[in-house]
């Protein structure tokens, strides 16, 4: 309950109504994505940067410390290297239903057009690495390859990226790893990013030609059951278990220490 009652020294909305209080915390522009981020796992500055690849480096690690003030994030610096380690505290991780329902609510009711400044390979490939259904993945090892058309001019993006799926973990490759392609995957950007938010079927895309695969014909069929592009997918965002565990050692940390201080 404290965290809502913490104050920073920045305007409010002038309300007590727990609505108010709650957009103070999150509302902030960027806010809701960097906790996306931590959502899914990222822990690291850079690895949260780069799910916000818009946000300045200088803004990101300002929201990172209002957040911290306000007991929703927890820092600690790196057992090695230079750096911090960000965390969610409980009332950090209390959200993920809260950002969750925020995104099945936009999928249901948003806008199923997504504008061509919206568009962001980086930020699909980053995501599809998050959403590899690795039960439907063969235990060999394998690598995709997405030439990507139709990209904008604003952004600064790549043409060809690499996913490789091997022993249930998922790299992204900005450059060629230098493996062998089991499937090559061609597709003009805002089709496949449609496809992959369930807004465009990937039949009609294959019709098209929008889409392409290439590559061996058993893997090819898969793709699909692999990386949700079959309609089924909807929003949500696992626990990352490893990061509570974090969080749950930390407070029993502090609390040990509070004991030790409220009796002596």
């Amino acid at each position: 309950m404290a965290i809502l009652s913490q104050s920073i020294m920045r305007k409010g909305y002038g309300q007590f109504c727990p609505v108010a209080k709650a957009a103070e915390v999150v509302g902030d522009r960027w806010a809701l994505l960097v906790l996306r981020e931590m959502l899914y796992g990222n822990r690291y500055f850079n690895d949260i940067s780069r799910g916000v690849p818009l946000m300045s480096r200088a803004l990101l690690s300002q929201r990172l410390k209002e957040l911290e003030k306000m007991g929703v994030v927890m820092s600690h610096e790196k057992e090695t290297g230079q750096g911090y380690e960000y965390l969610l505290t409980p009332a950090g991780e209390a959200l993920r239903p809260i950002v969750e329902a925020m995104g099945v609510w936009a999928q249901q009711w948003g806008s199923e057009q997504i504008a061509p400044e919206d568009l962001d390979d980086a930020l699909l490939m980053w995501g599809m690495r998050r959403r590899v259904n690795l039960e439907a993945v063969p235990s060999q090892k394998l690598v995709l390859q997405f030439d990507f058309q139709g990209l904008t001019k604003q952004r600064k993006t790549r043409r060809s990226w690499w996913l490789v799926i091997e022993d249930g973990e998922v790299d992204v490759c900005q450059k060629n790893p230098g493996f062998e392609v089991d499937v090559l995957i061609s597709a003009d950007l805002s089709v496949f990013t449609h496809v992959w938010m369930g807004y465009t079927p990937l039949k009609l895309a294959l019709q098209q030609e929008t889409i392409c695969f290439e590559g061996d014909r058993n893997l090819v069929r898969q793709v699909p059951a692999w990386l949700y592009l079959n309609g089924e997918w909807r929003y949500g965002m696992g626990i990352d278990h490893s990061a509570m565990q974090l969080i749950q050692a930390n407070h029993k940390h502090i609390a040990a220490e509070c004991n030790e201080i409220s009796g002596s």
